[in-house]
């Protein structure tokens, strides 16, 4: 007889009400990879992009969305030597091409997972897993911030911001953030050195400022647009830019030249390493998750719609998706 789970299916492009809860069959383990009982999962701006049909070419439907996990392993492949029934665990699943997180288990590559930090909840970890991997890939292997330098990052109390802000403070950086002045004594109990209000400011204007008119070694782009082509005024010599933001319009970016920058655009990679560096901030007290928000799976609709609106709510850090009813934390923001 063919197992079955709850899962929460895209059947349409659109809003929040394109999802259905349905029963679906349970996927087979092949031989190097584990089926995990999730626990929690997170949403992200890819998923109402996919949900409203931005990657319609990469996602036939229907389609069990989602890209964080945190739970326990149920089953391992033939060939699975790392792992053991068990096991807490936490990742990213494949982005496109393979399902997603939004149902009760779930079925991975085991080259994409990671242990667990055993200091966080469910919550906590689902919700570290796609933006913690980002923020890693930006800062470290992109950008190659070093201690001492100056890094701005844009929209500091998002999901992306919270968790840039820590990983640069343990890197050694000085941070400089923008958020909106209710947040600024918040993202700088995470770690920023200075804040800048960009609903009356001019963060151009204000960094120039705040260096003594040098400007800053490195920026992480959250928000595209204006933000994106504007950054070269920003920067140091030599300077750095990573963008997460997907551009829609060509942008002219002619100051970067006269700043002999280097720009890199990022859609994140999945692996175990950048997991296990991960791990090894959050046990150490390094990194610790915000979580704004934990629904249950049935309310996933509701979920998205409030991360796509998420300045209108005030959101600080992640919303996630409780599937067991035993995620762990409440928010913790």
């Amino acid at each position: 007889m063919t197992k079955t789970m709850k899962a929460a299916v895209l059947t349409r492009f659109g809003g929040p009400e394109a999802f259905e809860m349905r029963e679906v069959p349970v996927p087979d383990v092949g031989p190097r990879q584990v089926r995990v009982r999730v626990h929690a999962t997170a949403v992200n701006p890819l998923d109402y992009q996919v949900r409203r049909g931005d990657y319609a070419d990469h996602v036939p439907l229907p389609a069990i969305t989602g890209h964080d996990i945190s739970g326990v392993i149920e089953e391992l492949g033939s060939d699975v030597h790392e792992f053991a029934v068990g096991d807490e665990v936490y990742y990213t699943p494949r982005i496109f091409g393979a399902a997603g997180s939004y149902a009760e288990q779930h079925v991975a590559d085991v080259e994409l997972i990671g242990r667990k930090p055993s200091n966080l909840s469910h919550a906590e970890a689902a919700s570290l897993t796609l933006v913690g991997g980002t923020v890693w890939e930006a800062l470290v292997e992109r950008a190659r911030l070093k201690v001492g330098e100056t890094i701005l990052i844009h929209g500091g109390a998002g999901g992306v911001g919270t968790i840039a802000i820590q990983v640069a403070r343990a890197i050694g950086a000085r941070v400089i953030t923008t958020a909106r002045g209710r947040d600024h004594d918040f993202v700088r109990g995470l770690g920023a050195d200075e804040t800048i209000d960009f609903t009356t400011d001019d963060y151009v204007a204000a960094v120039a400022g705040l260096t003594g008119g040098t400007g800053v070694d490195v920026i992480l782009d959250t928000i595209g647009g204006d933000t994106l082509a504007r950054s070269p005024l920003a920067l140091a010599d030599a300077g750095r830019v990573v963008s997460l933001v997907d551009i829609a319009r060509p942008q002219n970016l002619i100051e970067a030249w006269g700043r002999n920058a280097t720009y890199h655009f990022i859609f994140t990679r999945q692996n175990r390493g950048k997991l296990d560096a991960l791990t090894r901030l959050v046990e150490r007290g390094r990194v610790k998750p915000v979580v704004a928000a934990i629904l249950p799976l049935a309310r996933v609709g509701e979920a998205r719609a409030m991360l796509e609106n998420s300045r209108a709510h005030g959101l600080r850090g992640k919303v996630v998706i409780d599937v067991s009813g035993e995620a762990g934390a409440p928010p913790s923001a």
